[in-house]
């Protein structure tokens, strides 16, 4: 069952040096904090695992955490560049990161089979696609039933999950409301899995349309308001997209990011997230 613990105390707990790491949430539900606590505590030598990689997966790669990232589309959502990742690639600073790159569709597929415990994904896709040709874990195979040419990918097993959800009872179970990426098939498809939450209740009060992830399939629960800021936690508060915009000032220079860094994550916790939120909070009826 789910243990409750510090954030600090989790990420301590969970995640290792050298380890395959997600971050998962689809512009909604985005673990800020998560990613923070760990440039914080310097694990390094990650493989970063993504849909859509943003802003967390910038400021990993542009504090020397990451040797590889396994993701698709990746860029600041509405700005453009994630320029830390960029100078990592053409200049390598802080160092030089392999990437492995794929669809949208070919990551779910790959979470899901990994949460299936499946070796691999098999689907229709890529036909046609040049990733393959900069992608050697692309493979072509033939269905034995009617014999169509498919795809295949290895199915995607993190070491640890980091999700962002509205609340966990105090059972360890785990409600999120609102739109969903992958995070389900993530935690599922992980060894181990953290949960930060914006608050812990008695009782969860689920509707059928919500999603509930069971205690016996987290690791461990933080109770972190605010921990998806700057993304938006429905119910919570808004997304700050202010703070999207003024990342890419940010980020277009290594001083002003190394500065950013220092001042914004370094020397400061994860209560700082309960701050930034409280011009965000949502009217009751929005």
């Amino acid at each position: 069952m789910a243990e409750f613990l510090s954030l600090n105390e989790a990420v301590r707990k969970n995640l290792n040096e050298g380890e395959a790491v997600c971050f998962e949430g689809f512009t909604h539900l985005i673990p800020h904090a998560s990613a923070h606590e760990v440039i914080r505590q310097r694990i390094k030598d990650l493989t970063i695992i993504r849909m859509t990689p943003d802003v967390i997966y910038d400021q990993l790669i542009g504090s020397g955490l990451v040797k590889k990232m396994i993701f698709s589309y990746a860029g600041n959502p509405g700005v453009g560049l994630l320029r830390r990742f960029r100078d990592s690639l053409e200049n390598g600073w802080p160092n030089k990161i392999d990437i492995e790159e794929h669809s949208h569709s070919a990551m779910a597929h790959a979470y899901e089979s990994g949460a299936a415990g499946l070796p691999c994904a098999i689907f229709r896709g890529y036909k046609g696609a040049e990733l393959r040709e900069v992608n050697s874990n692309i493979k072509t195979i033939t269905c034995p039933f009617t014999r169509e040419e498919l795809s295949a990918i290895p199915s995607l097993n993190p070491d640890v999950a980091f999700i962002h959800a509205q609340k966990a009872d105090k059972k360890g179970n785990v409600l999120i409301e609102g739109i969903l990426g992958v995070q389900k098939e993530a935690v599922l498809a992980s060894k181990r899995s953290v949960v930060t939450v914006e608050e812990v209740v008695e009782n969860l009060n689920s509707h059928p349309n919500a999603t509930v992830l069971p205690g016996w399939t987290i690791t461990s629960i933080c109770h972190v308001p605010g921990g998806a800021h700057p993304s938006y936690a429905r119910g919570y508060y808004k997304r700050d997209n202010a703070s999207y915009i003024e990342w890419d000032k940010i980020a277009s220079e290594r001083n002003t990011f190394n500065t950013w860094m220092k001042e914004n994550i370094f020397e400061v916790g994860p209560e700082i997230f309960r701050e930034r939120v409280k011009n965000l909070r949502e009217d009751e009826n929005d």
